[in-house]
């Protein structure tokens, strides 16, 4: 059983810390008095319990349940890009709705549902380590392992909060007032316990899912590339790639397959799984449940979280297997379409086969004139996997449960960060054979008309042809390497909830984001691939580099009347 979300375990010693508006006024310390706690196991059971936020679902379903809490950030770095829209029908948790327009306010339940959530894994971070700290029962490696881990989990709260809203605090285990002022770089301090964690980290871990010094490493390197720090952040994403623990999967599909989770690419993983006696199925991936074909799908529900026509056409190639800016609309299954593989693994298309359970129909879209024809497909599972499915004891959400892991850093992200920074430092030969290195794996395979992998050039695939090659003429010109990384990260990761945070980090989430509502509008009222509900988007602007903080906690952190939380500028 994957040991990180044994949540009774951890109820029993008393650390399931509230979800609430109160948050702030919390002091976790003061939960953790019960002598069983400063057990070895007690610890230990902390630790269990900081790592289970992972996923950001606890259980209670706050202002609107699990979806704003999601780990891989559907909402807020898919929905609020050009990579998905919301789906499902208009009337359906329109704050979605109201994300995905820019329509942001601090009102918006969904904010304060992510903070919370963040916030309860930091203070089950800081408990752990001040019982860790105080203990004098548990050997001393094992004591700078639990302090690793735990500097390794808290830096990856902070830093999920950081890409949201950028002006919060830094909470340490020493803190006695939640209610901390914002407005200090916490870069820094991110970047700092990533530091220590990958010094004091093992390359391995007995038990999978938890924090290795390689982990440590490549998300050093993601805070430094965050950071600006394109040299440092080099010098860590090597080391990640120079110590030879990871390699990309045999298939791309094999990120996205529960059969195959923890594989030589998953370098940090949130783990989830069904079937395993919790009724609820709380272990599963319960902030996706939504992102699942609706209606006439063998799935049932709900219709979220859909592709854009955007997208679907990133992935159009031309005759050397490169990405193409060719005119013309990818839809359902066409042989005269050139397009990567990676497209079906990616998105569901009428006609095409969604994985096994037959081909992706009209029905399976719950309102087309709203959410467009295209459905997820990288968090679904095939049908013949009931072990890692559809768990019987999970009630109404029993068809959508899914143990498929969520890779929070892969090693094709590690490449492409490090692509990134090579470009960045001058090096462009470099960064051109990394790049190359992933998108010769993406033609290594595509899916068959049985839902498996196959060869691209399968004679039964008849809905596309597969087409996708490598750079093979020398980069010479930085800003032309610039984008083909950048173009590169986009169909790699899409839908895995970067999207929206590379855009802000490059410096052109305006530009791109006002770009993408503009040629929607431009197209006729008749025309398939435009989504009128758009035209209300609101003009994309500096102010959109980061969320507002949520209007409930900025009013909790007053002291003598002032608020401690300054708001974000502009909100």
């Amino acid at each position: 059983m994957k040991y990180l979300k044994l949540l009774l375990v951890i109820s029993a010693f008393g650390l399931a810390f509230a979800c609430s508006e109160d948050f702030l006024e919390l002091n976790p310390q003061g939960a953790l008095d019960g002598s069983a706690l400063q057990s070895p196991a007690g610890i230990e059971a902390s630790l269990v319990s900081a790592y289970s936020l992972l996923d950001g679902w606890n259980g209670q379903w706050g202002n609107f349940g699990p979806w704003g809490r999601d780990a891989g950030h559907w909402i807020w770095s898919g929905v609020a890009s050009d990579d998905a829209h919301k789906g499902s029908d208009a009337s359906d948790i329109a704050d979605i709705t109201q994300i995905e327009l820019y329509q942001w306010l601090p009102s918006n339940g969904l904010l304060n549902d992510f903070f919370t959530s963040r916030f309860e894994g930091v203070a089950r971070v800081n408990a752990t380590m001040l019982l860790n700290n105080s203990s004098e029962s548990i050997a001393a490696d094992r004591k700078a392992e639990i302090d690793a881990e735990s500097r390794m989990l808290r830096a990856h709260y902070h830093f999920d909060m950081y890409r949201m809203f950028k002006n919060i605090p830094y909470y340490i285990e020493s803190d006695d007032d939640f209610r901390k002022a914002n407005g200090t770089d916490i870069l820094p301090d991110i970047i700092a316990d990533l530091e220590i964690a990958a010094s004091n980290l093992p390359v391995s871990q007995a038990e999978v899912g938890r924090a290795s010094r390689g982990a440590a490493q490549a998300y050093l390197g993601k805070a430094k590339l965050f950071a600006g720090d394109f040299a440092g952040a080099k010098t860590a994403l090597n080391a990640v790639v120079s110590g030879g623990q990871y390699s990309l999967a045999p298939c791309f599909h094999d990120n996205f397959d529960a059969s195959k989770d923890n594989n030589s690419e998953s370098v940090f993983a949130v783990q989830f799984s069904v079937n395993d006696g919790d009724p609820g199925g709380n272990n599963a991936n319960y902030g996706t449940r939504l992102g699942y074909p609706h209606s006439g799908s063998p799935f049932g529900c709900c219709g979220f979280n859909q592709p854009t026509q955007d997208l679907v056409n990133a992935f159009k190639t031309d005759a050397n297997g490169l990405p193409t800016s060719a005119g013309g609309d990818v839809q359902g299954a066409n042989a005269a379409d050139v397009v990567d593989p990676r497209l079906d693994w990616t998105a569901g298309r009428d006609d095409v086969p969604y994985y096994d359970h037959g081909l992706h129909a009209p029905s399976w879209i719950r309102d087309r004139n709203f959410g467009g024809q295209f459905s997820p497909k990288k968090t679904q599972y095939h049908s013949d996997q009931v072990e890692f499915s559809s768990a019987a004891s999970a009630g109404a959400w029993g068809p959508q449960a899914s143990a498929i892991n969520y890779n929070i850093i892969r090693y094709a992200d590690v490449l492409l960060m490090l692509a990134e920074a090579e470009v960045e430092t001058g090096n462009l030969e470099r960064a051109r054979e990394l790049v190359n290195m992933v998108r010769s794996r993406a033609g290594d395979c595509a899916q068959s008309p049985s839902g498996i992998s196959t060869s691209i050039d399968d004679a039964g695939i008849t809905w596309a042809t597969y087409n996708v090659g490598t750079y093979n003429d020398a980069w010479t010109d930085a800003g032309a390497a610039r984008a083909a990384v950048r173009l590169e990260r986009r169909l790699e990761l899409a839908m895995e909830g970067h999207r929206m945070y590379d855009l802000r980090r490059w410096g052109t989430l305006a530009s791109t984001m006002n770009a993408y509502f503009a040629a929607n509008n431009s197209r006729s009222d008749d025309d398939i691939a435009k989504r009128k509900y758009l035209s209300a988007a609101f003009n994309v602007e500096g102010k959109h580099d980061a969320f507002p903080l949520p209007g409930t906690q900025v009013d909790l952190s007053e002291q003598d009347g002032t608020p401690m939380l300054q708001q974000n500028s502009g909100f």
